[in-house]
């Protein structure tokens, strides 16, 4: 895939392996420690608190090893065993992707995180981009070096992606979306990047069917990360979870067809629901992975 500028979407020149310049905004971007930053410089302000909060979490919840075949098992085995439920969920999502993308597909993994999925996705023959904020080598982009598989990471934001217009076969959010500070924005410019037969996909983001539930998930995990961190890592304007009726809309107002599917989780997964309403608590979240395409 070739790179565009992010700003004003024109074609990049090449000044050497490393850099390339657009000759419309005389912008330069630059690879650096194997990571292309196409983060524009009017941006970086915006998400600095954000990325200083995130990693600060990341790093105090354990998510990160200084051992390359921690990431390389994932998502099938957490050898630090801090989060297994959680990577059981990624795993069974992950399964179903391998179901529906074609080797020699041409894939953005957007909020790649640990490159855990780019990493997978390499290894059925995929050519992946792996798109982040983060730049360390522990939970960034900087992970690339854990992995033997060759995926090209990028530092780019969810609504100016530095990829032309119908170029690649999916976008896919990595349990990433809920991050987004508007979903119409960010789907228009995954629509723009994928070719006509091409998928948005939405995996393992927090989804209710009552916004009350969301709003007060939210509310707790503000509380939590006060208690925990001394902060409430609320820097952008995410709204954090999605609902099944938003799906619809952003579906209809963008003709965007969606299909959700939700993998099995065992039968004390199916109870959440039933035990929480009988509790008195508010509606667990839900996962799975929604597929679109163009209507």
């Amino acid at each position: 895939m070739k790179f565009i500028c992010p700003r004003c979407r024109s074609d990049l020149r090449g000044i050497s392996e490393n850099e390339l310049l657009c000759p419309v905004d005389r912008l330069s971007f630059r690879r650096v420690d194997g990571v292309w930053r196409f983060l524009l410089p009017e941006r970086e302000s915006h998400y600095a608190r954000f990325i200083a909060d995130y990693e600060t979490i990341r790093r105090m919840e354990g998510r990160t090893s200084s051992d390359s075949s921690y990431y390389r098992a994932l998502p099938f085995e957490d050898k630090s065993g801090n989060f297994s439920a959680d990577w059981k969920i990624r795993a069974l999502s992950y399964r179903l992707l391998e179901q529906i993308i074609s080797p020699n597909s041409q894939i953005i993994d957007l909020g790649a995180g640990n490159s855990w999925l780019s990493n997978r996705l390499t290894l059925l023959d995929c050519q992946v981009h792996a798109v982040d904020l983060l730049l360390n080598e522990e939970d960034g982009l900087g992970t690339w070096k854990n992995y033997e598989a060759k995926f090209t990471p990028v530092q780019a934001e969810f609504s100016r992606l530095p990829f032309e217009d119908g170029s690649v076969s999916a976008v896919i959010f990595n349990a990433s979306f809920h991050y987004s500070e508007n979903y119409e924005e960010t789907l228009a410019e995954a629509l723009r990047t994928i070719r006509a037969d091409g998928r948005i996909i939405v995996m393992d983001s927090p989804v209710y069917h009552n916004p009350d539930s969301g709003e007060k998930m939210v509310a707790e995990r503000k509380a939590n990360f006060l208690a925990q961190y001394g902060f409430a890592s609320d820097s952008l304007r995410s709204k954090n979870y999605l609902t099944y009726d938003e799906m619809r809309e952003l579906g209809q107002s963008l003709g965007i067809r969606w299909q959700h599917v939700k993998p099995s989780y065992g039968l004390r997964w199916r109870l959440r629901p039933w035990l929480a309403k009988i509790r008195g608590h508010r509606e667990p979240a839900e996962f799975g992975v929604w597929l679109g395409a163009r209507a």
